[in-house]
């Protein structure tokens, strides 16, 4: 079986590799791996960043953003042959802690998780996989070439499930969101708030390629002006931060609008530095009652949200995100970047 694999904590030991068949252990439902997405995550274990191989193995096979088509699965466990089908990423914890018991293991206390191709379990980017039926979301079969974007949509569908429950603290009628940071992430959660009916507006460095038509084709605004005068001019309701860049993560902080929910999905990288006014960040979030979250990763019950979306969206448009397709066996050419990548999926079968 050919895998595209590492050796975590090596950098330059990205390569396609022959490995073993998926072990009838990792789960119920056999699946023959049609597409990834390739994301920031997936070139930081490439660098050698960070990453754990399962024990027992030297190397990982990466992908997270998988794509799959079932070849065989137990009766009763709502798949059959044929199905198109996604792998939630992250496995609550052996010995589960409050939150992985009750499913929520997107919000893990002891950090005992593992992660599909990132953390103990080998990833999607090989030509067959496994996965337990209950960790598992079947997708309409419209959605076949764009179905790798499940992952990064439960992202952005837990980042909206935050926003409502944090709203709920009060009478909550957001009329505007700004996202920053146009990559898939972003693009997407702009899709959910056009869904929700808000006025979209998207902040990107990029002023050129396929970006900035792809937020107006939404009915979005496309903005590249610095951040600190985009939040001034729109005052935006919520804000879903994707960039992981302190200086828009410190603007966006300073929101003056009452009532502002920030959510926070970008990683920034240790040390990144910037001189932040605590007074005027806490001066806004005191006397406008403002709330800050932090999100990362998702649970089934986002990965079901996140088909509905999917499902309910221009199929044309998604397909438009997918600006590279790259088979397996040429994987360096889908991890140099390109001036107009948005998302680079490797085709597996």
């Amino acid at each position: 079986m050919r895998a595209l694999t590492v050796i975590p904590g090596k950098s330059g030991s990205l390569s396609v590799e022959d490995m073993p068949e998926p072990d009838e252990a990792l789960g119920d439902v056999l699946v023959d791996g049609l597409a990834v997405g390739v994301c920031g995550t997936d070139h930081e274990l490439a660098d050698g960043d960070y990453g754990w191989a399962p024990e027992g193995s030297d190397r990982l096979i990466l992908g997270h953003e998988s794509l799959g088509r079932v070849r065989e699965a137990p009766k009763g466990s709502g798949f059959a042959a044929g199905d198109l089908i996604v792998g939630v990423v992250r496995m609550p914890d052996p010995e589960p802690c409050g939150a992985c018991a009750h499913g929520e293991w997107d919000m893990c206390r002891n950090g005992e998780y593992t992660e599909h191709g990132i953390k103990s379990l080998h990833g999607f980017a090989a030509q067959q996989w496994r996965v337990r039926a209950e960790h598992a979301v079947k997708l309409d079969p419209a959605l076949e070439s764009v179905g790798m974007l499940m992952e990064p949509t439960t992202v952005v569908a837990k980042a909206w499930e935050q926003v409502d429950r944090i709203g709920d603290r009060g009478w909550f009628e957001p009329k505007s969101v700004l996202i920053t940071g146009a990559g898939p992430i972003g693009l997407l959660a702009a899709m959910i708030g056009a869904a929700r009916g808000l006025d979209v507006h998207v902040l990107d460095r990029v002023k050129g390629g396929p970006k900035p038509q792809l937020v107006e084709d939404l009915g979005g605004t496309y903005h590249t002006d610095p951040v600190d005068t985009v939040i001034d001019k729109i005052e935006p309701d919520v804000i879903i931060e994707g960039t992981g860049a302190t200086p828009v993560i410190k603007a966006a902080l300073a929101n003056p609008k009452p009532y502002a929910i920030t959510i926070l999905t970008g990683i920034s990288d240790p040390g990144d530095e910037e001189t932040v006014d605590l007074g005027t960040i806490n001066r806004a979030a005191v006397l406008g009652n403002a709330a800050i979250a932090g999100s990362v990763n998702a649970n089934l019950r986002h990965y079901e949200a996140a088909a509905k979306a999917l499902a309910a969206a221009d199929l044309k448009w998604l397909e438009r995100l997918v600006t590279r397709r790259v088979p397996l066996e040429k994987f360096a050419d889908a991890f140099a970047p390109q001036d107009d990548d948005v998302k680079v999926v490797l085709t597996l079968s």
